[in-house]
């Protein structure tokens, strides 16, 4: 016999001879520990303690229903009528053998998720066979403590619906994030809208994946950022960055969403991709996150890392992934139907550029550039 199995029959041997305990339920968790303790109970003891816990359960006390309950709920031998009479208190004690693994059908679960109490409803989210639609229900509940256990639940399945769901709430509720970068089974592309928090090895990934995207469905091109307004977006850094981020973000279509979510991102990482993602080179989005004069601006290493983020990312591939970072859905820029031959028959035209050569600076030349003349804050 397990030595923890002989220490507990001895304090219930204390118990029972100082009167402390009603020995119908000493009765009953003996035998079952004596059960437990056997790698194969033979047939006739499990008949017998059937016989016997149909008897003493309806009388024993909640406290003891409890320690049956998370003994037997998953233990493979556990007699029919066992199971039956402690299911049968109902509250805490189903809610218990549901957390530790009550053979449950699958249409059963989904009664239980529907009609059930929040104990009953956090007793389930742990379990490691829920099916999509007990998840997805789950989800609808928008209880923050069963979001939390479903995303730590590894063996629970993450259906499309309830992962935008969690994605949605990861935004506002920072608590979500780790869980939901840690799970194996979100692909990187879901897991793109946090990539404002993501490790160096999964920011990799998330931007990996979207050029893989991006080269089976290249994105239209996207109208050139003259210098006008560049210099704009220039001014309005020094005076009003909210009203800078939302030039830029209705530059890019994203509207509100993208401008409060740039506004809210101190890292200004956003920021950053917002800018390449415009068409700006690394040297024009350097001057602007400076001008901002935030925490950001001032921190040289901060600064570099901005600069490392804008030089790993191409514009295209920048503009889905602050798309998702904002949760926004822009338009695909118009597409004039204009026909540009690469040769034609009298010779070759020349042809103007689309996009400008991106400059790539080295860092110190661009702070020194920046450094010695700020034209304000």
């Amino acid at each position: 016999m397990p030595a923890s199995v002989s220490e507990e029959l001895a304090d219930l041997a204390r118990l029972a001879r100082e009167g402390g305990l009603d020995l119908s339920s000493i009765s009953l968790r003996v035998k079952a520990d004596l059960l437990l303790s056997t790698p194969q109970p033979s047939p006739g003891d499990l008949a017998a303690f059937g016989e016997m816990a149909e008897a003493l359960l309806p009388g024993i006390d909640e406290a003891t229903a409890l320690i049956l309950a998370r003994k037997l709920a998953g233990w493979p031998h556990t007699p029919g009528p066992v199971m039956a009479g402690l299911a049968a208190k109902g509250g805490a004690v189903l809610a218990e053998l549901l957390r530790h693994g009550m053979p449950v059908q699958e249409a059963e679960l989904e009664g239980l998720v529907e009609s059930g109490d929040e104990a009953m409803r956090a007793a389930i989210a742990v379990r490691s066979d829920l099916n999509a639609q007990a998840v997805i229900m789950l989800v609808a509940a928008g209880n923050r403590e069963l979001d939390l256990a479903l995303i730590a639940n590894h063996s629970a399945p993450m259906p499309r619906a309830a992962v935008d769901s969690l994605i949605t709430r990861a935004r506002i509720e920072p608590a979500y994030r780790p869980g939901l970068l840690a799970r194996p089974d979100l692909s990187n592309i879901e897991l793109a809208p946090l990539f404002l928090h993501a490790g160096a090895e999964r920011r990799l990934a998330i931007i990996e994946s979207l050029m893989a995207r991006e080269a089976l469905h290249p994105s239209e091109r996207r109208p050139a950022l003259s210098g006008p307004v560049f210099a704009d977006w220039l001014d309005l850094a020094a005076e009003d960055r909210d009203a800078a981020f939302s030039a830029i973000a209705e530059h890019l279509g994203g509207g509100a969403p993208l401008a409060g979510a740039m506004a809210a991102d101190a890292s200004r990482d956003l920021a950053a991709l917002a800018l390449t993602a415009s068409g700006t080179t690394v040297e024009e989005a350097t001057r602007f996150l400076i001008r901002l004069g935030d925490d950001a601006a001032h921190s040289v290493e901060r600064i570099f890392a901005l600069v490392a983020l804008m030089r790993s990312v191409k514009p295209a591939i920048a503009f889905r992934l602050a798309m998702h970072i904002a949760g926004t859905t822009a338009a695909a820029p118009h597409r004039r139907g204009q026909h540009q031959p690469a040769m034609d028959p009298s010779g070759t035209p020349a042809r103007a550029g689309h996009a400008r050569p991106e400059a790539q600076p080295a860092m110190s030349e661009v702070l020194g550039k920046i450094g010695a003349k700020r034209e304000r804050g």
